[in-house]
């Protein structure tokens, strides 16, 4: 498989957020501001790269060896994913305590976002080696980093838009995710993954 259609296929095509429906929570939750957006996206996509390389890792050379692959994975990586949010809540939390308080609650859901879960086990499951799981796990951050800064764009612009009262909150966000969805399912068919 080439790197750049593994890229390409993680952004676009394969999208967890707009294509996979994995990890609506945060992607509804943070997206009204776009540097909550941002922080909330850069944070996702850091947590991604490194649980791919870690739930790769302790896969291969822990789950594997010992045959506890089928017992044992899901909680691993769940385990493995929880130690890297909290890592990451303390760091944002000592370098911008605004950010940190502005993510709230959604920070330690990143835990069970199961995006980042998703993409431990598309890892496993397409047998990707350890340099395409973080690739795979960078880009379908950034793919989450794209999707939810579209998002909080669009409803920072509808904020001061005239839309009727039955559509006002979250019907329109609703709305506006829903053709963001199709918008990005037409990518499918540009790239043919």
């Amino acid at each position: 498989m080439s790197y750049l259609f593994l890229i390409i296929g993680a952004i676009f095509v394969n999208n967890f957020v707009l294509s996979q429906f994995l990890g609506i929570c945060p992607f509804i939750g943070v997206s009204k501001k776009t540097d909550t957006a941002l922080g909330m996206g850069l944070a996702v996509t850091f947590v991604m790269g490194l649980a791919s390389v870690f739930t790769y890792m302790i896969n291969k050379y822990v789950l594997v060896p010992l045959g506890l692959d089928a017992f044992l994975q899901t909680i691993a990586f769940i385990l493995i994913i929880a130690g890297l949010v909290q890592s990451v809540e303390i760091v944002i939390k000592k370098v911008s305590p605004a950010l940190y308080s502005a993510l709230g609650v959604y920070l330690p859901l990143i835990t069970t976002n199961c995006a980042v879960l998703g993409v431990a086990l598309l890892n496993i499951t397409k047998s990707y080696n350890l340099l395409q799981s973080f690739l795979n796990g960078v880009f379908s951050g950034v793919g989450f980093t794209l999707a939810i800064l579209l998002l909080a764009g669009i409803r920072e612009r509808l904020r001061d838009s005239d839309i009727p009262e039955h559509f006002q909150g979250f019907p329109i966000t609703l709305i506006a995710a829903s053709i963001m969805s199709m918008a990005f399912g037409a990518f499918s068919g540009m790239f043919g993954i």
